[in-house]
C-alpha cells in the first residue's frame, strides 16, 4: 500500500497495545516459558490487535514471530488485521546504532524475526542515546523503507517530552513531513502528569497525531509490592523514596479493596482517552508477561471504557469513557497522588535531556 493511500495511525490503533517488554530479559528471568500464543489468541480477542516490541526487548522479536506463526493465530488473523510496531536503534543498555547501514539491517532482521513482509511502524528507539544528526539518518534511511512499502509509519521514542519534541521539529523541517507517531513512556500516569501537560501541545505543534503512552505503571513502579526484576537484575531508575512512597500507595489501595497496578491503568486510559480528540490522539502500551495479566489489564480496560457496539466488550477506538467508574475512582487517584507527595511529576531519569 502507497504511503499516500495509509489512513492516518491515530484511526486503526486500538486504546490499549499489548507492549512487547513482557517478554523480555529485563523484566521476565525466563521469557520462553511464557504461552505467548495463548496470551496473543486472548489479546487479538479481546480487541487488543496490535503490539509494539523492538530488538532491545530481547527475545520478544522472535518470540512474537513464533506465536503469530501458529495456526491458532494465523488462520484467523490476517496481516491486516493486527498492527505490529518496532524499533531500531537501541541495541543493548550502553550501545547504540542509529547509522543507515544498521537501520537496514535492524528492519529487514526484525522482518525475518517477526515472520512479516511488512512493519506498521518503526521507531528510532530511545534518541537520547544518540545526536541530532544520528537521528536524522536513521530517520532518513526509515523514509526509504515507507517509500518500498516494508514499513508503512515511522515515529520517534524517548522519555524525555523536550528531546522528542525538538527532533520532531528537526525531522519536518528536513524531510518536510512530520513522523506519524511518538511514544513516551510514564508521563501520563499516576506518577506523571507531564505528557499532557507539557507533551500533547507540544507535539501536535510538530505535526504528530497519534502518541503513545507506555509503561502507564512506571515500569511496574505503581503496583503492590517491588519492581519487577528479570535474568539483568534491578534496572529500574526509580530512587528509594520514590519506591517507598509507590509501596505505601499500593499498600493503602489494597487496604481499600482495589489493586494498584489495576487502578493505575484505569487511570492512564483515562487521560489518555480523554486527552484524544480532532488534531492529536492518544493511546496506552501494556506490558504483559501471562494471561493473568492479560485479564487483569482488560478487565482494568473495560471497567473505564464503554463499547459502542452493545453486542461486543471489545477494546476499539470508538469506545468512550464510563464516567460513573472514573467519578468512583477519583478519590483514589487523589489519595494515590497525596501519598506520592513530591514524587509527582519528578523526572525518572536525570539530567533531563532536551
Amino acid at each position: 500500500m502507497a504511503a499516500s493511500s495509509l489512513p492516518p495511525l491515530a484511526d486503526i490503533l486500538p486504546p490499549l497495545v499489548l507492549g512487547g517488554g513482557g517478554f523480555s530479559y529485563q523484566l521476565i528471568s525466563d521469557p520462553q516459558s511464557i504461552p505467548i500464543s495463548d496470551v496473543i489468541k486472548s489479546a487479538f480477542e479481546a480487541g487488543i490487535r496490535a503490539i509494539d516490541t523492538s530488538p532491545y526487548y530481547e527475545p520478544s522479536e522472535q518470540l512474537l514471530g513464533k506465536a503469530l506463526s501458529q495456526p491458532e493465530i494465523a488462520n484467523h488473523y490476517s496481516r491486516s488485521e493486527h498492527v505490529l510496531m518496532t524499533k531500531v536503534g537501541r541495541i543493548t543498555a550502553d550501545k547504540s546504532d542509529y547509522s543507515a547501514t544498521w537501520v537496514r539491517q535492524s528492519v529487514n532482521r526484525s522482518l525475518e524475526r517477526l515472520g512479516a513482509t511488512y512493519l506498521d511502524v518503526v521507531f528510532c528507539h530511545d534518541i537520547e542515546f544518540v545526536t541530532d544528526e544520528e537521528t536524522i539518518e536513521a530517520v532518513g534511511e526509515l523514509l526509504e523503507f515507507v517509500r518500498n512499502g516494508k514499513v508503512r509509519y515511522i515515529g520517534l521514542s524517548s522519555y524525555f517530552i523536550p528531546l522528542l519534541s525538538r527532533r520532531a521539529n528537526m525531522v519536518r523541517e528536513r524531510f518536510g513531513r512530520p513522523v506519524d507517531v511518538i511514544q513516551t513512556w510514564s508521563h501520563m500516569s499516576l506518577q506523571s502528569s507531564r505528557l499532557e501537560t507539557e507533551g500533547l501541545k507540544a507535539f501536535n505543534e510538530a505535526g504528530v497525531s497519534c502518541v503513545l503512552n507506555a509503561s502507564p505503571l512506571a515500569i511496574g513502579l505503581l503496583r503492590a509490592g517491588r519492581v519487577p526484576q528479570g535474568r539483568l537484575g534491578d534496572f529500574h531508575p526509580a530512587p528509594a523514596g520514590l519506591r517507598k512512597a509507590a509501596q505505601d500507595a499500593g499498600a493503602y489501595v489494597s487496604r481499600q479493596g482495589d489493586n494498584l497496578a489495576a487502578l493505575a491503568l484505569r487511570y492512564a486510559v483515562w487521560r489518555s482517552v480523554a486527552c484524544s480528540n480532532g488534531s492529536v490522539r492518544v493511546c496506552t502500551i501494556t506490558g504483559i508477561s501471562s494471561i493473568a495479566d492479560l485479564t487483569e489489564n482488560v478487565e482494568a480496560v473495560q471497567k473505564v471504557l464503554l463499547s459502542t457496539d452493545d453486542t461486543s466488550r471489545r477494546l476499539s477506538s470508538s469506545c468512550t469513557i464510563n464516567q460513573t467508574q472514573v467519578e468512583k475512582d477519583l478519590p483514589l487517584f487523589q489519595k494515590v497522588q497525596e501519598i506520592l507527595g513530591g514524587w509527582v511529576n519528578y523526572s525518572l531519569i536525570n539530567p533531563e535531556v532536551g
